[in-house]
């Protein structure tokens, strides 16, 4: 399916919440939200690009768009290969929020899911050789956080800015 063809769906991100229990509110520089729907991996370049680019635009250093650009294809390789078994029929729903803090992508799935603490350890000795589980380890290993959900069909990998990382060089 010609990139042109992939239904994009683009929605505001609503406003950052105000503060709480004296809290001091963060700033609210936000990123417009995005959805994609993808069906095969054809799709994927335009997803990827749009993460990367937004990172890169609010100055993430290069390791952090390589690593979340890494972990969110992983995510959609595993919907498009295990959730949809390749079936371009069906679609994945991505959302994308890119602001000055942190980085998200949701991908969820129509396949029936899985559980993840069921998949075998990549880094074991007995599973060096099996083609299967590395795609869960990069996503944790490159990201903040992941999550599941309970049905095991959506992903949600966030990758944080740390607080005095700016994303510029030397003089910048």
């Amino acid at each position: 399916m010609p990139q042109s063809q992939l239904a994009l769906r683009v929605a505001l991100t609503p406003p950052a919440p105000a503060a709480e229990g004296g809290r001091k509110a963060r700033s609210a520089r936000r990123a417009p939200g995005l959805t994609f729907m993808v069906r095969c991996t054809a799709d994927l370049p335009l997803v990827l690009d749009a993460l990367a680019g937004r990172m890169e635009a609010l100055g993430y250093l290069k390791r952090d768009c390589f690593g979340m650009h890494l972990a969110l294809e992983e995510a959609l390789v595993n919907a498009l290969k295990h959730g949809h078994g390749h079936d371009p029929a069906k679609a994945a729903r991505v959302r994308l929020c890119v602001t000055a803090e942190q980085a998200m992508a949701e991908v969820e799935d129509q396949g029936p899911g899985f559980d993840p603490s069921a998949v075998a350890d990549a880094l074991q000795p007995e599973n060096l050789g099996r083609a299967c589980g590395r795609g869960l380890l990069l996503m944790r290993h490159y990201t903040t956080w992941v999550r599941f959900s309970d049905r095991g069909n959506r992903v949600t990998l966030c990758k944080c800015r740390c607080p005095d990382e700016s994303g510029l060089g030397p003089g910048e």
